[in-house]
């Protein structure tokens, strides 16, 4: 394992699709990274600590355009968001990400697997595309049972191939995925219900930073009642007005972690007018307090501030 600074360093030395991110400041930072490759495939098992990151157009490379990119839970659970689509994985299960498009992850202490596939070798039309990124495949049936499996495998010992039985295996390899992404495109037609659920998770994330978003106002703006909203997520995780505080908590988490804005100011911004409820409401959430992000982000920003002169020692 490695520390904060050294992990970061890995993973742009990795060739990995970018992602800019932060971690939440415990001392006791996990992070390790080992790529390896068959053939035209490639393979990076992460060790990550719990944290947010996301992808925005801007950080998207010409030579990522060429690649798809699988991600593959061992340990811990991650929320990937893609297209106004949200996969929650659990351990063994994958989802399909396009590395030139927008993407937002969010992890516990996890341990992962990229495989970057050549786009040339695994034909995806731009529809099926679309449906299946950010979806979850489930890892414990079916053809991504097998996907699932194979990579964690292959991710641990990929030695001894040569060059023509590397090609002959990752082909192999690639022409499962494919069987398991066309299973699920075939599982992937939503029922009306989960299709509007999607719509409004898509609209409430949109919408955070507005303090008069409420149900009553998502219902409105879907032309339905307060009481047919609550009906669509009541077989959900969290109520519609639970998933916005905790979508909000969440953008007050990451944004603190990266700035030296105040814990009142970055509260207000995403719609929480009394900073003491929000300071309650962040610790019973994620378990230590929001200052805590502020202080420890200044104190990084004063020890990379240049010495003054005299003030170095010498």
């Amino acid at each position: 394992m490695t520390d904060a600074d050294a992990f970061l360093e890995m993973l742009a030395e990795s060739d990995l699709p970018p992602l800019i991110g932060h971690r939440h400041p415990g001392g006791d930072f996990r992070g390790g990274i080992v790529t390896r490759g068959l053939g035209p495939l490639r393979l990076a098992e992460l060790v990550s600590p719990e944290g947010e990151c996301f992808r925005d157009a801007r950080s998207a490379r010409d030579a990522d355009s060429e690649l798809w990119q699988i991600e593959l839970v061992t340990r811990g659970r991650v929320r990937a968001e893609q297209g106004g689509n949200t996969a929650v994985l659990e351990p063994g299960d994958l989802v399909l990400i396009d590395p030139v498009r927008p993407v937002r992850f969010a992890t516990t202490a996890t341990t992962s697997v990229t495989m970057l596939v050549p786009r040339r070798l695994l034909r995806l039309a731009p529809d099926a595309a679309a449906r299946l990124a950010g979806v979850r495949i489930r890892g414990d049936r079916g053809p991504g049972a097998l996907v699932s499996s194979l990579a964690r495998g292959m991710a641990r010992s990929l030695a001894g191939f040569r060059s023509d039985e590397a090609d002959r295996s990752a082909a192999a390899v690639i022409e499962l995925i494919s069987v398991a992404l066309s299973a699920q495109l075939d599982d992937a037609s939503p029922a009306p219900d989960e299709a509007l659920r999607s719509r409004i998770v898509g609209f409430i994330e949109a919408r955070l930073s507005d303090r008069d978003l409420t149900p009553a106002k998502v219902a409105a703006a879907h032309h339905m009642s307060v009481r047919r909203l609550h009906k669509l997520f009541e077989d959900q995780p969290l109520t519609v007005a639970a998933l916005i505080r905790r979508r909000r908590l969440e953008r007050c988490r990451a944004e603190l972690a990266g700035t030296d804005r105040t814990v009142a100011a970055v509260a207000a911004r995403w719609g929480f007018a009394d900073p003491a409820h929000f300071s309650r409401l962040f610790k019973a959430t994620f378990g230590y307090n929001a200052a805590a992000l502020t202080s420890s982000n200044r104190a990084r920003m004063v020890k990379a501030l240049p010495a003054r002169p005299g003030e170095d020692g010498g």
